[in-house]
């Protein structure tokens, strides 16, 4: 059984369970070749192995809590483009409801849809653990640009699949200076920017970004915890939205 569940705003005519759209070119030109992309690749690899056997009671923790919590399975599936337009599942704990409308708005912190732990998830980054696997599987790596959905790509212009060229990460450019409810294909710039000043400075930053907003996160999740902030159902979310 896999959860639904929508973190963007998505327009709700879109087709949410075809594939790749036919009308959709990638481009297939390749980066320069460079030590730093190769030792990368290698890099990746043994971190997230590492970091994934090391991590493994805690995400047996979290799993567990994400099932006692609310009814449904632990971890959350969804299709996403990556290197060169091939699509792939990438994994992430489950945060909403069973049941919670792939085409809804985006949900907020507090809305009713979104469970407790979720909130501690979502807060912490710690919902974006499972995507480790995706890195070993070769699919994602540590850091660079956010996986996009399937149901986005034909909102693409030509030049915004650059930012495909090359494999989507956990963490990046994009996921430290903008945590918002504007969709990724409103900020391709934020990708492509790291695409094209890719190197150690620039990891290195999204490093210290990242652990950031990890620690706050993880502290503002803390908070959320020990109390619930008033929800708000989708029926309200849906009605706050159409008002003018």
């Amino acid at each position: 059984m896999i959860a639904t569940q929508h973190d963007e705003i998505l327009l709700a005519s879109l087709d949410m369970g075809r594939g790749l759209p036919a009308n959709v070119h990638f481009l297939n030109e390749p980066l320069p070749w460079s030590y730093y992309r190769a030792l990368r690749t290698v890099a990746d690899w043994i971190l997230a192995s590492t970091l994934l056997v090391a991590c493994a009671p805690f995400l047996a923790v979290i799993a567990l809590a994400v099932c006692i919590d609310s009814p449904g399975p632990p971890i959350f599936l969804q299709r996403r483009v990556g290197k060169h337009g091939k699509p792939f599942t990438i994994l992430k704990f489950r945060t909403l409801q069973v049941g919670t409308p792939p085409y809804s708005l985006k949900v907020a912190e507090h809305h009713s849809a979104v469970t407790r732990i979720g909130r501690f998830l979502r807060r912490s980054g710690l919902d974006e653990l499972p995507q480790l696997w995706n890195v070993i599987r070769g699919e994602m790596a540590i850091i660079g640009p956010r996986p996009e959905q399937l149901e986005l790509i034909e909102l693409y212009e030509p030049w915004q699949h650059r930012r495909h060229l090359v494999r989507p990460g956990i963490t990046g450019w994009w996921q430290i200076h903008h945590r918002d409810a504007i969709p990724l294909h409103l900020n391709v710039d934020k990708d492509l920017y790291y695409i094209q000043n890719q190197g150690l400075w620039i990891d290195g930053l999204i490093v210290i970004g990242t652990l950031r907003i990890v620690l706050a996160g993880l502290a503002a999740g803390y908070r959320s915890l020990r109390g619930r902030q008033p929800e708000v159902s989708l029926v309200d979310t849906v009605t706050q939205a159409d008002s003018p």
